[in-house]
């Protein structure tokens, strides 16, 4: 029970790596508030979940793209929880689809840096009054952010690029009050991501290429979210965490 009185806000909190998050963090003592955008029914199947582990939990809808939903996210969690908010978990973010240059424009650039990058500002900046000493905050970057991204991917490779560097930016900025800021650069995890911009015949070729010959796993993810979240992790802050099966070293 490593989280036994924390209180953690998970954006994007709602399936797939969201859901694992929420559920590891509650399993271990976290009273969570999860955000959802697009699927209430998501959103109530992952607090029946908690409920199963014995967890606590509220489901807040909103687009962590507005500053006001965003608010809104806070505002629900302190008066549900209290007025300290030790964890926050960034998330929100997605590939969206894949274009070339040639194809993309300033309403592409625009979405893809806002659900990837503003989110993550908009949250930061939002719980970060609300955080004491010894908290934490983890963000989802990508190894995309390491490679440039797979065949139009670009722009999702630049946002995310982006959160790293704000990751390290946090880090510096709020150390000295005790809170640290890390990320991870997740490779192939095996959730619905893949199974709409990936195809099955290169996910079976990728697999023989990963060192561990296979796919991670959204609670693959968790561990090493909690693990960050955790005092476990004390002195680690500013770090973009590679975790992708040994397909990439930095």
């Amino acid at each position: 029970m490593k989280h036994q009185g924390k209180v953690a806000v998970v954006t994007g909190g709602a399936r797939d790596i969201g859901r694992a998050v929420s559920v590891q963090l509650a399993k271990e003592g976290a009273k969570v508030v999860l955000n959802y955008y697009d699927n209430k029914n998501d959103a109530d199947q992952t607090l029946e979940l908690i409920r199963e582990v014995g967890g606590e939990a509220i489901a807040v809808h909103g687009d962590m793209t507005k500053w006001s939903d965003v608010e809104k996210l806070f505002k629900e969690a302190t008066e549900k929880f209290g007025s300290e908010i030790h964890i926050l978990v960034n998330v929100v973010g997605g590939l969206v689809g894949r274009k070339t240059i040639e194809e993309q424009d300033e309403a592409w650039y625009n979405f893809l840096m806002d659900v990837n990058m503003k989110s993550c500002f908009f949250c930061t900046k939002a719980a970060v009054p609300y955080m004491p000493k010894e908290s934490a905050i983890v963000n989802f970057s990508s190894l995309a952010a390491r490679d440039g991204g797979g065949p139009g991917a670009s722009m999702y490779a630049t946002a995310k690029g982006a959160v790293a560097v704000f990751t390290r930016a946090m880090a510096k900025e709020l150390g000295p009050r005790g809170i640290r800021c890390n990320a991870l650069a997740p490779g192939t995890i095996a959730t619905s991501f893949h199974d709409k911009f990936n195809t099955p015949e290169n996910r079976e070729r990728m697999k023989g290429i990963y060192p561990l010959r296979r796919e991670g796993t959204a609670g693959d993810i968790a561990d090493l979210v909690s693990f960050l979240a955790s005092s476990e992790s004390s002195y680690i802050t500013g770090c973009n965490i590679d975790i992708n099966g040994g397909m990439f070293f930095s």
